[in-house]
């Protein structure tokens, strides 16, 4: 029987493409978890190949019901497991407070004692990827690069949820012995990446407009920020070269990792960019005061010398490819008929 891989959040933009690189790269079976009732989009071209079970199965748990996690775990015993599963928008957090702390905080902490138990009785001792955020390090000074000990500011509930995510690595890692290591990953995009997110936003308005679907207009938040963007699908393959080295036993437990784009964007210009890839050249900005948070990480650039030292990766895709990856991405859902919330 050969050796599996578990991603929780499978169904996420980062949790697919984890798992359509597996499966292109490595002889490994892939376990996606998912809860019973989320959507498919983004795995779609995934389900013929999971009906036959080739290589990819389904298995329905959740963070918050501890039991499921530990059958799922007790069934499949995955070689390598990659926790990706989280409430992802740091805005909503606002509004949800309780529900991202529980599902961010205590559901990893299900996850990681579910893991002790079995590795206590058992002697399950699997390599934990544990996601935290660049939203750790929350309202950074303005020209300060961020490494891997730079002080946390936690600027929204989903910022502080994953300070709780990832010092809950580190401890399972150092007290109990897991082979667990955390990433801190900067802004991220590409294809799939939820239209909640401002790139991501962006683009699919444009594609509205396009479509003639939404008067000319990108309603917009805060644009007062600077910060990297990478390829999500650069960073599952972080993702998994740190696994191996976590498996050899060359990475500490415990240990965190940033993994951020290299390139500097200021908001406009990401806006700037997007539109000159538009077919309409009268679109304009206007500022939705229901799209401000309270408070906002206005500035994050990070350093990239820890996780080189480790495994030889750089981001591959360019930040202008990546950009109208995402576009395109948008035109085609909505040529498809899914036509997105403007939200």
């Amino acid at each position: 029987m050969k050796d599996s891989v578990l991603i929780t959040g499978f169904t996420g933009q980062v949790g697919s493409q984890l798992a359509d690189y597996l499966l292109e790269n490595t002889e490994l079976n892939v376990v996606g978890m998912m809860r019973w009732q989320e959507s498919m989009d983004n795995i779609y071209h995934l389900t013929k190949r999971i009906n036959e079970k080739d290589r990819i199965e389904i298995v329905y748990a959740d963070l918050n019901d501890s039991v499921s996690l530990f059958n799922a775990l007790d069934r499949y015993r995955p070689k390598f497991i990659f926790h990706l599963a989280a409430q992802s928008f740091p805005k909503t957090s606002f509004d949800i407070p309780i529900e991202t702390l529980q599902t961010n905080i205590i559901g990893t902490a299900n996850l990681l004692e579910s893991i002790r138990k079995l590795k206590t009785d058992y002697g399950y001792d699997p390599v934990i990827h544990v996601c935290s955020s660049s939203e750790v390090y929350g309202r950074a000074k303005v020209g300060e690069l961020l490494d891997e000990e730079s002080q946390f500011h936690g600027a929204s509930p989903y910022s502080i949820s994953k300070i709780g995510t990832d010092y809950l690595g580190r401890f399972y890692g150092e007290a109990y012995g897991l082979r667990t290591f955390v990433t801190r990953m900067g802004t991220h995009t590409g294809p799939r990446r939820s239209d909640v997110f401002f790139e991501s936003t962006v683009a699919k308005q444009i594609a509205l407009i396009e479509a003639g679907l939404q008067e000319p207009k990108l309603l917009l938040g805060n644009l007062a920020s600077v910060r990297t963007f990478q390829d999500a699908r650069d960073a599952v393959r972080a993702y998994y070269l740190l696994a191996l080295e976590s498996e050899k036993g060359n990475i500490p437990r415990g240990e965190a990792f940033n993994i951020a784009g290299e390139e500097a964007f200021k908001l406009p210009e990401v806006i700037e960019l997007l539109l000159s890839y538009s077919t309409r050249d009268d679109i304009e900005i206007v500022t939705d005061t229901d799209r401000l948070r309270p408070i906002d990480a206005d500035y994050q650039m990070f350093d990239n010398t820890k996780i080189k030292k480790f495994i030889d990766w750089k981001p591959q895709i360019k930040t202008k490819d990546m950009f109208r990856d995402l576009l395109n991405h948008w035109r085609e859902e909505i040529q498809k008929g899914r036509i997105p919330l403007n939200r």
